[in-house]
């Protein structure tokens, strides 16, 4: 009985939230999370503020990677990466780029942080591994590309 009632709502599920609109929700969601920490660090429509800089500098400071570069990188790849998603267009890559810079702030920025950057990945990994779904510009792109051997 038990078992027979499961699987139905097992059923049911599948049929309501199918592939595509589970890989929206991830992209959109995921796409927030870093477009509206971007936007933290800007003024206007991409000016870095002086308390980016401060912040890159101090507690966001990488090894290898001077302050105002990654400072630049990160604010740019918060505001490009998630619009990107949104659209679903080059989804995988965008995916992986933010998926990297979540690793690199576990690593080295909030080491304590890791159910939070767990959480991230968990959202960034079916995008890297399935791509944004059919309700995509990527799915778009594929449909008119010829299928080769």
């Amino acid at each position: 009985m038990m078992i027979s009632l499961y699987r139905r709502f097992a059923r049911l599920a599948s049929v309501l939230l199918p592939d595509a609109l589970l890989l929206l929700v991830a992209r959109l969601g995921i796409a927030a999370v870093f477009f509206l920490s971007g936007r933290t660090k800007v003024e206007g429509l991409l000016t870095l503020t002086d308390s980016t800089y401060a912040l890159f500098e101090s507690e966001y400071a990488l090894p290898l990677i001077p302050p105002n570069v990654a400072a630049v990188a990160a604010t740019w790849s918060e505001h490009l990466f998630p619009v990107l998603l949104v659209l679903g267009l080059g989804t995988r890559i965008s995916a992986l780029a933010l998926l990297v810079m979540t690793a690199t702030i576990q690593i080295f920025v909030y080491p304590d942080a890791w159910p939070t950057h767990l959480s991230w990945a968990a959202i960034l990994l079916p995008l890297v591994a399935r791509g944004g779904g059919t309700l995509s510009v990527d799915a778009l792109f594929a449909r008119r590309q010829p299928v080769s051997g």
